[in-house]
This record gives structure tokens, sequence and C-alpha cells, in this order.
């Protein structure tokens, strides 16, 4: 049997339980961007800062808690974390970071042409195009997991450890 979510608004199928060769390639094309992101120079904080950005826009508190934990493994301050949904109004966030951000935000607005073009111009002036390239890419792969996280309700258990065990890792 298929797991469900129940839901206020009834049953949920888990589509990545459901069609699980599908939700295994959608694994295998993370896995080929996350190569190409490290290729590209981009190093494992920033794509974890891109996850959790596009995530935090689309809503998605399974990637949201999936991703946390994966930028604070990788380095990430939990006081860049705390204030990642306001990028642009704090200086914690370098030239670099901030076009990848922005690029993301455009990537998972795709109709706002207007922004597609300004993030581009930004990125354009700090990252070359196998980093342009990467950052869509991650930007993409995790809007794709977003998507099969927010439909299927996955849902987000307790931690069991505290989360000052994880920060201190």
């Amino acid at each position: 049997m298929t797991e469900v979510a129940t839901t206020t608004t009834g049953r949920r199928v888990y589509i990545d339980k459901q069609h699980p060769q599908a939700f295994r390639a959608l694994r295998s094309n993370a896995e080929a961007v996350r190569e190409a992101a490290a290729e590209a120079g981009l190093d494992r904080r920033l794509v974890e800062l891109v996850n959790l950005r596009v995530s935090q826009i689309n809503g998605c508190a399974y990637c949201l808690d999936v991703h946390t934990k994966a930028a604070l493994l990788a380095g990430e301050s939990v006081q860049r974390l705390g204030v990642l949904n306001a990028w642009r109004d704090t200086a914690l966030f370098d030239e670099r970071e901030r076009a990848a951000l922005a690029l993301a935000e455009a990537t998972t607005h795709p109709a706002d042409a207007t922004a597609q073009d300004v993030a581009y111009a930004q990125a354009r002036a700090v990252l070359g195009d196998e980093q342009i390239s990467a950052v869509i890419w991650v930007a993409i792969a995790i809007n794709a997991f977003n998507r099969v996280s927010i439909l299927s309700k996955h849902p987000v258990r307790p931690a069991r450890v505290a989360a000052e065990a994880v920060v201190n890792a």
C-alpha cells in the first residue's frame, strides 16, 4: 500500500512512494546538479543557501528542515540562516551569495522578466557562465523537490537531538 498523509482536506499520496522510479530519476538529477555545482566552484554552503531560499519562497517545511540541517553541517552559521529570508537587508552575505540568491529567486519566479534581467546582470558581474548555470540548476532541482514534498504533505518530525547538538556538530 502506498503511504499517504492525512490533512484537513483529505488524504495525500506520497508521490515519491507511488512512483519510485520517477523519484529516483529526480534524485539522480539532484546528484548531477550537486556535482556540477562543485565543479563550477560553488561551495556546499552556497548551494544550501540557494536550497533554503527557494524552499522559503515555496513554503516547503520538509525541505527547509532537511536543508537547514545540511547547511549547518556544511558550516553555515545560525545567524545567517536566521536572516536568510531578509538577505537583501543585511551585510552578512557577500556579492557572490547575493547574486546567487537573486538568481535563485528569479528562477523560482520565472514569470517576472524584469527580476530575471536584474538578477542575471547581477550574477553576470560576479559569476562565470558555469557558476550561473549551476546556480540555476540548483534552484530548478530544489523547486522540483519542493513540489514533491508540498503536494505529498511530507511531515516534519521532531528532531531526536537537541538543536544545540546540531549547531555544535
